[in-house]
């Protein structure tokens, strides 16, 4: 085992640390980002994705830990935020050797990152790595764990998107609303079942025919479309990403038809300035790192001894936030991702400070 680099510019990045770990025999590239810690130790999934670079890895990594911290400090938790990425295709590369080798890393790290399962990474994955640290969540029921997370990260999203419903049409449900889904995997297929039990149509899509399958067999009432260009200009109230990050860019925006947005998809502005462009065609954003928080709330509990009823409730409260975010936005005259950030930097920065009172 070794690390093949230790640092990156973390002036222009912000983050606290960025280890690079490699071992040769088991195949394993592995990016960890620690973004902050300010709040508690750094949580956050680990990706297992076949990048086209190590440049492309480094940058979803530095991407998503950051997100992470803020996930994690809206959400209420006093965790920091962290990611980590395994370079590399999953149903080539993933071994039980290859995973313990990732554990014996992150356990190098004397719990400064708690790790999870992300794109990927399965809960049968975390048992694995596991058995080299301490320092796991969303792992199986039959370990202590919370099991699958997407199961809160898409009850989160419903509430988060009734929140959103509530501000631009009055009422917090999506009854009668026509929502598009782009993504039917962990966290679409349990986000589609909400919205159909609140009485809307739903129009969805999957780059996997076997996904687009199970939705044939599942909900015969979801109409499907073939890619997500389609799904955009589609006649839908309501946009919801559930896929890979980087779904709203200059393209996706200047077509889009819906009045909102609210996925469980990461880092979905493509760059800054998308979240301008979307409020001065009219669209309200509800900031994915808001909405989609459930998962994170679920595996988060964890670490106090799993109760699933109370992390439910805590995910409930999404709905609450984002309100209080939409709120914010129009009260300061700013899009909702500027007023989320406003509110996680000023945790951070408030409960953070308490850790410069010494305790003996």
């Amino acid at each position: 085992m070794g690390v093949f680099a230790s640092t990156v510019d973390q002036e222009s990045s912000g983050h606290e640390q960025v280890v690079f770990c490699q071992d040769k025999q088991t195949g394993l590239k592995a990016i960890i980002g620690i973004y902050s810690t300010a709040l508690g130790p750094a949580l956050g999934g680990t990706r297992f994705y076949p990048y086209a670079s190590e440049d492309a890895a480094l940058a979803d990594v530095l991407n998503l830990s950051r997100g992470m911290a803020y996930k994690n400090a809206l959400a209420g938790l006093d965790l920091g935020g962290g990611k980590a990425v395994i370079w590399g295709d999953p149903e080539q590369m993933k071994s039980e050797a290859l995973l313990r080798a990732y554990g014996r890393f992150v356990e190098s790290l004397g719990g400064r990152y708690y790790t999870a399962c992300d794109v990927g990474t399965y809960v049968a994955d975390m048992d694995v790595v596991a058995r080299e640290t301490r320092y796991v969540t969303g792992r199986s029921v039959e370990h202590g764990g919370a099991g699958d997370s997407s199961i809160l990260t898409a009850w989160g999203v419903f509430q988060g998107m009734r929140a959103a419903a509530e501000h631009a049409w009055g009422a917090p449900t999506l009854h009668g609303k026509r929502v598009g889904v782009a993504g039917l995997g962990k966290v679409g297929k349990y986000l589609v079942a909400h919205l159909l039990d609140d009485g809307a149509e739903v129009v969805a899509t999957d780059v996997n025919p076997n996904a687009l399958k199970w939705a044939r067999a599942t909900h015969p009432q979801v109409t499907l479309v073939d890619d997500a260009a389609a799904l955009v200009a589609a006649d839908i109230d309501v946009y919801a990403p559930c896929a890979l990050g980087g779904a709203l860019d200059d393209d996706t925006v200047s077509t889009l038809r819906a009045k909102v947005v609210a996925g469980a998809a990461n880092n979905q502005l493509a760059h800054p300035g998308i979240e301008k462009i979307l409020a001065d065609r009219g669209i309200l954003y509800a900031p994915d790192y808001v909405v989609n928080a459930g998962g994170v709330i679920q595996v988060a509990d964890e670490i106090e001894g799993f109760n699933f009823d109370r992390a439910k409730l805590r995910a409930t409260r999404i709905f609450d936030t984002t309100r209080e975010i939409l709120r914010l936005a129009d009260a300061e005259g700013v899009p909702p991702a500027v007023a989320a950030d406003r509110l996680a930097e000023r945790r951070m920065a408030d409960v953070g400070r308490l850790r410069t009172i010494h305790l003996p």
